[in-house]
This record gives structure tokens, sequence and C-alpha cells, in this order.
């Protein structure tokens, strides 16, 4: 039986990571993407943060109310405004999974970001989940300037590109992470390359996932 999940998503670009990381999975995935809202947050100064719980609240419930089994929240931001509320079905929160890999290293630690926006509402998830855990990180953010920009103007090779290239060129003493979904092909062709582990949000999301929801393998034709 078809797992049915509901992924919100701030930017369409992440639909295709979701469905190829799942596509082996007995699952049926529905996709809302709404790109404004954190346009509207970061431009609308009428526009407050409440405004913004509200709106993300109503989001949740709409897809709630459509017969999913689970819901998927790909954006740190949209996570960082969810306030807990009596929703009926399993929230799955994409950086949760992420956090758990990170608090598992021991050594000195890079987590890079192209998107500048989304660093404060991660780090402070971060920080509080590591503290939950009992765990002390050391760990320094970098932002790769000037990227983020081009995926949202749709070009998505230059901006794997850029990623690529900074990632090949970092100290190979720290452990390395991304901490954006639009990041993850980057990483995992640098690692192909490289043979140098990046922690990558959708591999510790996924295997989650399966035990979360008890998802089965499609059968082989």
């Amino acid at each position: 039986m078809k797992s049915k999940i509901g992924c919100l998503h701030a930017h369409y670009s992440n639909i295709d990571y979701i469905e190829s990381a799942l596509s082996s999975y007995n699952v049926e995935l529905t996709h809302f993407v709404d790109p404004g809202l954190m346009h509207r947050v970061m431009t609308d100064q009428e526009f407050t943060k409440s405004d913004a719980k509200e709106k993300v609240r109503n989001q949740v419930e709409w897809i709630a109310q459509s017969g999913v089994d689970a819901i998927l929240i790909t954006c740190t931001n949209y996570i960082a405004l969810l306030e807990q509320r009596n929703i009926n079905v399993p929230i799955i929160k994409i950086d949760e999974p992420y956090f758990e890999a990170i608090c598992k290293i021991e050594q000195p630690q890079t987590i890079l970001f192209t998107n500048p926006d989304t660093v404060s509402g991660t780090m402070n998830r971060l920080e509080q989940y590591a503290k939950l855990q009992q765990k002390t990180l050391d760990f320094e953010v970098v932002i790769i300037e000037d990227t983020f920009e081009l995926i949202m103007r749709g070009q998505n090779e230059e901006y794997k590109q850029v990623v690529s290239n900074f990632l090949k060129k970092l100290n190979q003493q720290r452990a390395v992470s991304v901490a954006q979904l639009s990041m993850v092909g980057a990483a995992q062709q640098v690692e192909r390359e490289t043979s140098q582990p990046i922690i990558n949000p959708l591999n510790a999301l996924v295997s989650s996932m399966v035990k979360q929801l008890n998802l089965e393998e499609k059968e082989q034709e």
C-alpha cells in the first residue's frame, strides 16, 4: 500500500530532490510550493512574524486535510515558523535528521549555506537540538556569497558548479556539511569525485522517513 506524503516547499527546485530520493519506495508524493512567503517576510515590513506563522499554519492544516499520511517540510524557515498544533498526521522536518547526523561528529565542522536568509533559523534550531542532546558542537558557518540568486533565476547548473567548486577548495581537516536541499546535488558530485564525505540533509532524511513511516521498497519489475 502506498504512503501518501504531502511535501511543502519554499522553492520548486526541491521537488526533484525529493522525488529522486524516494523513487525506490512505494510512496505517492503531492507537492505544495510557495516561494512567495519568505520573499514577503524579507521585503514587506508590514507582514509580521505572526502573519508568517499564521500562513504556515494554514498551509500545514490544508495539506493535512488533503488525505495524506504524513507531511514533509523541506524549508528550514517554514519549520522555524511552525508552531505545534493539533495536526492529525506526522510532520517530518527535513532538518532534524540532518541535525542528528551533525551531532554525531566529534571533530570541528564547517556548515555551508548559499542563502543567507536561512542561516539564522537553521542555526538557532541546531543549537536547540544540540542542547537537548547534551552535545557541544565546534562549527563554523560559511555562506557562499552571491550564489543563491542563480537558482532563483533557474540557473541550476551554474549554481551547482559554483557550489561544487567551493566545496573542492575547503579545508579537508574539518567535517563538511551542506545545510540546504538545493546544495545536495553539488555535494554528492564532489563526494563521488574526491571520496571525501559531505553530510547533506537528504541522505539523513530518507533513512529517517523509511523508519518513521515504515516505507516499503517498490517491487522489482
